[in-house]
């Protein structure tokens, strides 16, 4: 497989994910969040309706995206929730394969994402180039820590284990904070043709709900890692 190369570094994409309230999504918005994440999985105490994703998703102004979020979902709900929230992106974060993902994609017109579950561990066998190739008609390959069920866990993986030259746009998630976010963009920002963070659950005053002032402090330590790594 031939890997390219990686851009010159620019400014860090932000995705905030998990959203159930309308103050929280305009707050994001208004803090320059450059995507919002709904999670479409029922089991996941951040989930929402179809309904409820479309009518948060009609606050957004130009140029921010919506992301649907789905775990091995039907055909059917994926088209029904591309129909109600127009532009959306699909993310893909369970155990859907390269050729359902890229089906979709026809089916939709919608680009889609797709998480790759990075071990917490060496001890497993995880190969990212591998997974990369597979996946090669995803827009971008959300990297999230391997943990019991399908995201959400707050966990960070081993970033010293990815491989230094991913043939792809990569997307760092998975236990995110102010406070760390910065080293994962200083460690990972030449591993892939591009480099986009991830945020959830360290941006939460509870699951689901989020806190402004975290959401401001997240966007501040992006920056100032995008700054640092101009110079």
């Amino acid at each position: 497989m031939t890997l390219i190369s990686p851009a010159p570094q620019q400014r860090t994409r932000i995705k905030m994910c998990g959203f159930t309230r309308e103050a929280d999504v305009m707050a994001a918005c208004a803090l320059g969040a450059d995507a919002i994440g709904f999670v479409l999985y029922p089991p996941s105490p951040r989930s929402v309706s179809i309904e409820r994703a479309a009518e948060l998703a009609r606050l957004l102004p130009a140029f921010v995206s919506p992301v649907l979020l789905f775990v091995n979902e039907t055909p059917e709900r994926i088209q029904a929730a591309c129909a109600a929230v127009p532009g959306a992106l699909l993310q893909f974060h369970g155990d859907e394969s390269p050729e359902f993902c890229e089906t979709m994609t026809h089916m939709t017109g919608r680009a889609h994402l797709k998480a790759a579950r990075i071990p917490l561990s060496a001890v497993h066998d995880f190969d990212l180039l591998e997974f990369a190739a597979q996946h090669h008609a995803a827009n971008a390959l959300l990297l999230d820590a391997h943990v019991d069920g399908y995201g959400g866990g707050g966990q960070t993986f081993h970033w010293s284990l990815l491989p230094p030259n991913v043939n792809a746009h990569l997307v760092l998630s998975g236990g995110l904070t102010p406070a760390n976010v910065g080293d994962g963009i200083r460690a990972l920002h030449t591993h892939g043709l591009s480099l986009a963070v991830d945020v959830s659950s360290g941006i939460e005053a509870g699951k689901g709900l989020k806190d402004a002032d975290k959401m401001r402090q997240f966007v501040q330590a992006v920056r100032t890692a995008d700054n640092d790594l101009s110079f």
